[in-house]
């Protein structure tokens, strides 16, 4: 179900109550398996989240993106096709982060993978920071995910992995326009180019739980934005990730030797 959330005279949020809906809007095409930690999440087939994986055995994605009898679908490219690169592997079991209330706030998830993915050329986990520090504004980061291409309900999502580019912003100004719906301490938010058409739509379809790249380590996961998220005036939000590192590393126990930097040749597109 969606919400639609009046916070002034001109902002209007767009919350999903449940299954999280998102997309990335412009952008360009990614690569075929050059982003080999991402995961689709799907039930019955169909895409409706993004997630990346950080072990083996556990997939770091959104916490309004917890839906029942997920499938997370690794080493794709195009998720409407059948590809040989593809592992599709059953959720065992969820952890939404226990202060996470279906808002704003703590939207951060792990799901315990039934049995290990296994890595080779098309899959490959992702490194997580090694410690909370804060990121420095105009850092340029990548987003990427299947989500829908426009921003209406109308628009397909898409077949392909596309990725955009955004960058961070100063913490200030994502406080002064989402005011009491921003955490500082647990969030961190970027702006876009609309003329360079690089833009996530967040809750639109898809692209929910993904991975914001920046110096190729993943610094957040894709939350919420404005309900017209074309708008470059409103920030796009996401959880923190390294705000939640000891409990990342409480429930999976540790994050192993598997977790690797990732190839600076793959993970540093320019857009032009």
């Amino acid at each position: 179900m969606m919400l639609f959330v009046i916070l002034g005279e001109d902002i209007m949020l767009c919350v999903t109550l449940g299954a999280s809906e998102s997309g990335i809007v412009g952008g360009k095409i990614a690569k075929p398996h050059s982003r080999k930690y991402m995961a689709s999440l799907q039930t019955d087939g169909n895409h409706f989240c993004g997630g990346f994986l950080i072990r083996d055995d556990f997939v770091l994605t959104a916490a309004h993106c917890k839906r029942d009898n997920t499938v997370i679908v690794l080493g794709a490219h195009n998720i409407t096709k059948p590809e040989k690169s593809q592992q599709k592997i059953q959720v065992k079991k969820y952890f939404p982060h226990p202060k996470y209330n279906g808002k704003y706030d703590f939207d951060v998830m792990l799901l315990k993978l039934k049995q290990k993915a296994q890595l080779n050329k098309f899959v490959q986990t992702i490194g997580l920071p090694k410690k909370d520090k804060t990121v420095k504004a105009h850092t340029e980061c990548t987003v990427s995910g299947w989500g829908r291409m426009q921003p209406t309900k109308e628009s397909n999502p898409s077949d392909v992995l596309r990725e955009a580019q955004e960058k961070i912003q100063f913490n200030f100004e994502c406080k002064n326009i989402w005011t009491k719906y921003f955490n500082t301490e647990h969030m961190i938010c970027t702006k876009f180019n609309k003329k360079g058409g690089s833009i996530i739509c967040l809750f639109l379809q898809g692209d929910s739980g993904g991975p914001l790249i920046c110096k190729n380590k993943p610094l957040g996961i894709s939350a919420f934005t404005n309900a017209d998220c074309a708008d470059p005036k409103y920030p796009h939000a996401y959880t923190k990730i390294s705000s939640f590192l000891p409990w990342i590393e409480k429930i999976t126990g540790g994050l192993g030797n598997e977790s690797k930097p990732l190839d600076s040749t793959y993970y540093s597109p320019r857009f032009n």
